[in-house]
C-alpha cells in the first residue's frame, strides 16, 4: 500500500508540475503576445494531449495512472468553477461557450482513464494508449486549423452540423495516418501489411467519427474510436495483446 501511494504522489506530482509549466507558459503568451484564437485553443489542446505521456511513463502502475486521472479533474474542475466567473475569462481562455473548459476536462479526463485501463490495464500494452488519444488530438487539431483557414467546402449531410468542410476531415485523415504510423513504428512487432493498414484504417475511421460528432464529444467518440481499432488491428497482424 505505501508503495503504490508513493508511486502515485510521485506520478501526480510529475503530472502537476508539466501542467503548471506547460499551461503557464501558454498562458504568459497569451497575455503578451496577440496569438490568434483557434491558434491558442490548439496550443492549449496539444498542451492536453503532451500529458499522455506522463500518464503512460510516469507510472508503473495503470490503474495508478488511470486513478491519478479521476483525480486531477476532480481537484481541477472546481478551481475552473471559481475563475470562470473572473472577467473576460472565456474571452481570454477562447471559450465558445460558458463553461466550456470545465467540460471538456471532464470528457478529456475520463477518456484518458478508460483507454489507460482497456489498453493498458487489459491488454498491458502502453504504446496503444499513445496511438488512441493521438489519432484523434492531432487529427482534431490539424482537422480545426485548415478547416477554418482553407474549409471552403462544407459537407452537407443531415447527420452532420454543417460547419466541417472537406478540407478540414481530408486534414484529419492525413495527420492521423501520419501519427499512428509513427506510433505503430516503434511499437513494433506488426507484419508488414499491419503497417500500412492499421494507420489507414485507423485514420479513416477517426476521421468519420469527427465529422459525424457533434457539441464535442469527439473528445471522447473519436479516440474511443480508434481504441478499438487499433486494439482489433494490433491482434489482427501480430502485435500480440
Amino acid at each position: 500500500m505505501q508503495d503504490v501511494l508513493q508511486e502515485l504522489l510521485h506520478g501526480f506530482g510529475i503530472l502537476s508540475i508539466y501542467f503548471i509549466i506547460a499551461a503557464s507558459t501558454v498562458l504568459l503568451c497569451r497575455f503578451f503576445i496577440k496569438i490568434p484564437n483557434e491558434i491558442f485553443r490548439k496550443t492549449l489542446h496539444f498542451v492536453l494531449l503532451g500529458s499522455v505521456f506522463v500518464f503512460v511513463y510516469g507510472f508503473n502502475t495503470w490503474w495508478v495512472s488511470a486513478l491519478s486521472a479521476i483525480i486531477f479533474e476532480i481537484i481541477v474542475f472546481p478551481i475552473l468553477m471559481v475563475v470562470e466567473h473572473i472577467k473576460n475569462f472565456s474571452e481570454f481562455t477562447t471559450e465558445r461557450k460558458k463553461g466550456e473548459l470545465k467540460n471538456s476536462l471532464l470528457l478529456v479526463f475520463t477518456m484518458f482513464a478508460f483507454v489507460i485501463s482497456v489498453c493498458w490495464g487489459l491488454f498491458d500494452d502502453k504504446i496503444l494508449v499513445i496511438a488512441s488519444i493521438l489519432a484523434w488530438g492531432i487529427g482534431d487539431a490539424f482537422a480545426a486549423l485548415i478547416g477554418k483557414k482553407f474549409g471552403k467546402h462544407k459537407i452537407k449531410d443531415k447527420f452532420t452540423d454543417g460547419k466541417k468542410s472537406y478540407e478540414g476531415t481530408i486534414s484529419m485523415f492525413v495527420s492521423s495516418f501520419v501519427t499512428v504510423t509513427v506510433v505503430m513504428t516503434l511499437h513494433g512487432g506488426l507484419s508488414k501489411a499491419g503497417y500500412i493498414i492499421i494507420p489507414l484504417v485507423t485514420a479513416a475511421i477517426s476521421a468519420v467519427a469527427e465529422l459525424y460528432s457533434k457539441n464535442g464529444m469527439d473528445t471522447v467518440i473519436c479516440p474511443v474510436a480508434a481504441m478499438i481499432v487499433v486494439d482489433g488491428l494490433t491482434y489482427l497482424f501480430g502485435g500480440k495483446l
